[in-house]
């Protein structure tokens, strides 16, 4: 039973933290970031503004927290260990984003990818988002150096995984702000596999032997 409380006070406490951040991104994207206040968020989503703070320490973490740093870590962690770093990361930056983003179909957008776009809108539109967005992206490299597990357990290991997650996210970070210069038209994982490809070349993503 205990743990069962648990789950249900996390699931909700998740809720809420979704529901808020819904909030603020509408009325950031509305009223401009500067011209809404955590205590208009509060309001628009029915908390109190301590509600708020407890979920998001600070204003621009209203747009800049997510999940995708585990969704990136998982799939490292799920990665085969002999695959070469570039391949193991930039693999999972793709199949992260697709789950974000509604896949690889051709299709609408999903809530998620709407979501993400909306928040993508305003941080590369906001200075304080931006200059805030480099903390998110050190943590982000930080799960994913992580996730590699073994392949870190030497300093010189520790190195490469740095820059290999380093470098892979800056590739991303180039994806992303076509995709929202495209307005999400384009495919946002075929974005980010060609950021990765052009920086890496035609066989960071895909061993080459394997292609007949």
């Amino acid at each position: 039973m205990p743990d069962q409380q648990s789950t249900l006070r996390a699931h909700r406490r998740a809720e809420t933290q979704r529901a808020i951040q819904a909030h603020a991104v509408r009325l950031f994207t509305e009223r401009g970031y500067d011209g809404t206040t955590v205590n208009d968020v509060a309001e628009a989503a029915g908390v109190s503004p301590m509600t708020v703070y407890r979920h998001f320490p600070t204003k621009e973490d209203l747009v800049l927290i997510d999940q995708h740093a585990q969704l990136v870590a998982d799939r490292i962690a799920a990665s085969p260990a002999t695959q070469p770093l570039v391949r193991r990361i930039g693999g999972a930056l793709i199949e992260s984003t697709t789950t974000v983003t509604g896949g690889r179909g051709g299709g609408d957008l999903s809530t998620s990818g709407q979501f993400l776009l909306a928040r993508l809108r305003l941080m590369i539109s906001t200075p304080a988002l931006r200059a805030k967005h480099l903390d998110n992206n050190y943590a982000l490299q930080q799960a994913i150096v992580t996730a590699l597990g073994d392949d870190t357990s030497d300093p010189d290991a520790a190195f490469h995984a740095h820059a290999a997650a380093s470098a892979c996210l800056a590739a991303m970070h180039t994806a992303l702000v076509r995709w929202a210069e495209d307005d999400g038209r384009s495919e946002l994982p075929d974005l980010i596999a060609k950021a990765l490809t052009a920086a890496f070349g035609d066989d960071a993503l895909t061993d080459r032997s394997d292609v007949r």
